[in-house]
């Protein structure tokens, strides 16, 4: 039904019968969705006569979202994320809108998202070296990465350093810290024993382990949080 109603925004108008032909079901299975669309509040507009057709009304879906838990998750890190660069711009909803997806959640998702967004370091912007130097991580990368750091997952990676040479490690990812516009993960690593920064667009490969993790004071990675350890 999902698609039939983003069509049904989009077109100006559809038959019941162009509607069946589409998406390859009997013109009984297409009024029966509508049916089931109606009963769930969307408004679906019907011309009757000959050139009418159904649609749904194209303010229907303002103040309406529908997000899975990860979905959520990301949009209120990145809110978050925002709020803590304190940009002049475009934040004024920004605290209506955390409020409202907060809201929305149970108090055992809620409090593991607040444990989520503490994990988020906001730093000093990086510098115009550093921006340079800076791509996009494979997407790859980052989905591993990302479920990773939910999970609190340890992760297998191939890293490149600044010089070139490339490593293999095994890293907890703890924290993760932006120095606009640059990621980096701020992990255990298990090849120096000890806490490390990388720089996330210099991650080539990720793999998660299975292997969980404990997670450390933010104190216990304090000596690699200094400009100088932010390029291993």
């Amino acid at each position: 039904m999902e698609l039939l109603a983003v069509q049904l925004k989009q077109d100006s108008h559809c038959t019941v019968k162009d509607l069946a032909l589409q998406h390859g079901v009997s013109t009984r299975t297409i009024a029966r969705d509508l049916s089931l669309m109606r009963e769930q509040g969307m408004q679906i507009d019907a011309d009757r006569g000959r050139g009418g057709g159904v649609r749904l009304d194209r303010n229907w879906g303002v103040g309406r979202i529908n997000l899975d838990y990860s979905e959520a998750v990301d949009l209120l890190i990145s809110i978050a994320v925002a709020e803590q660069m304190n940009s002049p711009m475009f934040l004024a909803s920004l605290g209506s809108v955390r409020r409202q997806l907060v809201a929305s959640f149970s108090p055992e998702k809620r409090n593991k998202v607040n444990r989520l967004k503490a994990r988020i370091l906001i730093g000093v912007t990086a510098s115009t070296y550093v921006q340079a130097s800076a791509s996009a991580p494979p997407k790859r990368v980052v989905q591993a990465l990302h479920q990773a750091f939910i999970d609190q997952e340890t992760l297998e990676i191939r890293y490149q350093r600044e010089d070139g040479e490339t490593s293999e490690r095994q890293i907890a990812p703890h924290y993760l810290l932006l120095k606009y516009p640059v990621w980096y993960v701020v992990a255990f690593d298990d090849l120096r024993q000890g806490p490390r920064t990388f720089r996330c667009d210099r991650i080539l490969a990720a793999t998660k382990t299975g292997t969980h993790f404990n997670l450390l004071p933010k104190e216990a990675f304090r000596p690699s949080l200094t400009d100088d350890d932010l390029s291993v």
